[in-house]
């Protein structure tokens, strides 16, 4: 070997041995530099395991990092790992790239309190320095090909409080280029507090802001919306399903620069008190958009449904259920509002809509079809002595082919009326002119007896007969009304006056005297007017009549007492009408009853069937106010199960559940401050199986008492038990419905030939489809 070759061979083992001692030593040298002057360049305390470092390749790779909280001994940030890989050789042309950027399995906290976030401290570390003039030296910068692996990141706010998480976080971008202004991103990410996945691609224009985006996320918990409400309502729990496929362009920097197109479905949707019932509920809220575009006035959706609304309205003695949850007029609400400092997601997501939806009614707006399908809308009142429920159910809206462009919009409304009626309506509306429209609707079937809440508290008097249909038309140009509302009762009955402190007395049955038509038909066209804002009621033909029946009904009194008797004959004979809580027939029920037992000894082929048809829920819940009261009237001292007496029951049955002394004894018994009725705070202190053993001590005394004339006079095998009647009675009252199999008795078919005689006389007849649209 050559001197010269000597030489070189060891000036290469020199250069050899010296980069491998580099490579030795620079990793752990940069370890030491890294976290010596971590918060010089970052403002932060940054520690690691190892780090390798390659100068000559670019390539770094930190083993578990973790970057600590501004002036904090939390971590902000970890992860299992952090590689980059730098080209080098593009240095010398001033062109800095990252070719490469990998985070693998980090986790990281966002922080916020008010406006403040734990990442500020950054963005002002790295904020540009404004005075610092600025050079016309060329940089060029790329970071490419940057990917998070198998993140999880951490949200928390601290004067809701929220705490939300995501997690297996995977986001890969081919990064910043810098001769290039689009920036593509892809991600997915799992909910961490529920079930859900969101994935989807979004394209930053980084010089304005603009951005493309897609996004489909599958059955997303919104249990998150939760800890926002605890500060908007005074109780109630939200539960919802979200899944979407959208995609859209826009821009940052406004909200109203959105267009999207594509799917959201809201389901399983609940909202109320917790383990009790909803307060707001659907199955599904279905939109599928075209294209929406608030900027370019263009709102145009295939379809929005709207499947199984459940909403219920309650009435308490002082506020309802919407203040009790949102506050007096939303004070609640108001409060989030008008702090600064908070943010709030419900709040933001409700101005978003607003921001979004403020131009439609000006736009040309296309919805292909608007349904809402088998709703359930609820009233209920416990200001008064009893509850009163009415239930809008099913309640079904369809209208096709919204357009502005069209000269008229057509939709449809179809429900039941709960306990008993139906409801129609049809609007014709200009899309253009909301106040030029056609309406007309159409109620029938409703039972008199669902008001009698109402009628026996202010004038202790319920019905226990009647049904009332009530038809409109409408027809309203530039705001004007012509209308015409045509009213009609059929058969309405005055029971027995009901006695209590709840109830006021006023002479029903004179009132019905002056307003009842001999056909005992209360009919009024009422004509509304005027302008929507300022209608005008024309009560005339209310007027006239009630004259009318003053001169001329002396005259017809004996023509009504004959309609009366048949009725009553044909009523006694096939039904029995049980009072609340009563088991003991009167008078003239035994002497009916007895009538039908001579029949059945007259014919051994004869057989009778009882249909009970018990009012359950509203005999149980006056069991239930009377139990509670009789609690309160056995706590005064010397008060007990042995000396209450027939006249102490019929004290505490008079008592007013709205007694203050009452009222002052269940609150102090009852601590629950989300329960706002008497009723629900009596549940508290009565068991419900001491009111359904009441119960069925009357169900079986009434079974007893109806049998035992029948069991005495040997026919009681003539008289079959047919399956028990469900729901509210029509008249209102417990009764047994008594249905003749074979022959019916001659004196039951005479009283029918005689009503079939009244129904098509002059008087009645003009009613008679009337009556039998509504039976």
């Amino acid at each position: 070997m050559t001197r010269l070759k000597k030489v070189l061979v060891r000036i290469s083992i020199v250069l050899v041995a010296t980069l491998v001692l580099l490579l030795l030593v620079i990793s752990p040298v940069a370890k030491y530099l890294i976290q010596k002057y971590d918060t010089r360049f970052t403002g932060r305390e940054i520690t690691l395991d190892w780090a390798y470092v390659n100068p000559f390749t670019g390539y770094v790779y930190l083993n578990d990092l973790e970057i600590m909280e501004h002036n904090g001994d939390t971590i902000f940030l970890k992860a299992d790992g952090l590689m980059a890989n730098m080209a080098m050789l593009k240095m010398f042309n001033k062109t800095y790239e990252m070719s490469t950027a990998k985070l693998t399995n980090p986790v990281g906290r966002v922080h916020q309190s008010g406006k403040e976030f734990n990442f500020n401290d950054l963005i002002e570390f790295y904020a540009a320095d404004t005075t610092k003039v600025k050079s016309d030296k060329v940089t060029r910068f790329s970071l490419l090909d940057i990917e998070i692996e198998n993140g999880e990141f951490h949200y928390i706010e601290a004067l809701t409080p929220v705490n939300y998480f995501i997690k297996e976080v995977n986001i890969k971008s081919e990064g910043l280029q810098y001769d290039k202004d689009t920036m593509p991103i892809a991600f997915s990410f799992l909910s961490g507090t529920g079930s859900g996945k969101i994935s989807g691609d979004i394209a930053i224009h980084l010089k304005n802001s603009g951005y493309a985006l897609g996004v489909k996320i599958d059955s997303l918990d919104l249990d998150i919306i939760n800890q926002y409400l605890k500060d908007l309502t005074n109780y109630g729990t939200f539960a919802a399903r979200l899944d979407a496929e959208l995609h859209s362009s826009g821009n940052f920097r406004t909200a109203d620069s959105i267009s999207t197109s594509g799917n959201i479905e809201v389901s399983n949707f609940q909202f109320g008190r917790e383990n009790q019932d909803d307060f707001a509920s659907f199955e599904s809220l279905i939109v599928s958009i075209d294209r929406l575009s608030p900027k370019d006035f263009i709102y145009r959706y295939d379809s929005v449904c709207l499947t199984k609304p459940f909403f219920k309205y309650q009435r308490f003695d002082t506020l309802d259920n919407v203040q009790t949850m949102f506050g007096v007029d939303g004070q609640n609400v108001k409060a989030v509002n008008s702090d600064p400092q908070k943010f709030n997601l419900v709040i933001e997501i409700a101005h978003l809509i607003d921001r979004l939806s403020r131009n439609f009614l000006n736009s040309q707006y296309q919805v292909g079809r608007f349904a809402i399908y088998d709703g359930d809308l609820q009233y209920e009142d416990y200001s008064m002595g009893e509850k009163f429920s009415a239930a809008l159910e099913p309640f079904t809206v369809i209208a096709d082919s919204v357009d502005k462009a069209h000269a008229r919009v057509n939709m449809r409304v179809h429900s039941g009326i709960k306990p008993h009626g139906n409801f129609d309506l049809a609007l014709s509306i200009n899309p253009k002119d909301s106040s030029y429209f056609n309406l007309d609707f159409f109620i029938q079937k409703v039972a008199l007896s669902m008001m009698n809440p109402f009628l026996v508290t202010h004038t202790g008097f319920p019905l226990d007969r009647g049904a009332m249909e009530l038809r409109g038309n409408w027809v309203v140009r530039n705001g004007s009304i012509s209308s015409m509302n045509h009213l009609i009762i059929l058969d309405p009955r005055v029971s027995e006056r009901v006695h209590g402190d709840d109830t006021r007395w006023l002479p029903l049955n004179f009132a019905m005297a002056l307003v009842r038509e001999k056909g005992n038909v209360i009919d009024y066209e009422i004509p509304i007017s005027g302008k929507l804002g300022d209608p005008a009621f024309n009560f005339w033909d209310v007027i006239k009549d009630i004259f009318t029946n003053i001169v001329l009904k002396p005259i017809s009194t004996p023509y009504r007492m004959n309609v009366k008797m048949v009725e009553l004959e044909l009523e006694s004979n096939q039904q029995v009408k049980w009072p609340m809580h009563s088991s003991t027939l009167s008078r003239d029920q035994e002497r009916y009853i007895n009538r039908i037992v001579d029949f059945l000894k007259s014919d051994e082929k004869a057989h009778i069937t009882i249909y009970p048809a018990p009012y359950e829920e509203k005999e149980k819940e006056l069991l239930l106010l009377f139990e509670a009261k009789k609690l309160y009237f056995m706590s005064e001292p010397g008060r007990n199960k042995e000396n209450f007496s027939e006249k102490d029951s019929l004290y505490v049955a008079h008592l007013s559940v709205k007694d203050a002394g009452f009222k002052k004894f269940l609150n102090a018994r009852v601590t629950d401050k989300t329960l706002f009725t008497i009723q629900h705070k009596a549940e508290k202190l009565v068991s419900p199986a001491v009111i359904q053993r009441k119960y069925n001590q009357i169900i079986a005394a009434r079974e007893k008492a109806f049998k035992a004339a029948f069991i005495e006079a040997g026919v009681i095998k003539q008289v079959a038990w047919g399956k028990t009647v469900q729901g509210v009675p029509f008249n209102g009252f417990s009764h047994y419905s008594i249905s003749y199999k074979g022959h019916v008795p001659d004196y039951l078919q005479r009283a029918y030939k005689k009503m079939d005689k009244y129904n098509t006389d002059g008087i009645r007849e003009p009613y008679q489809k009337e009556r039998k649209r509504n039976e």
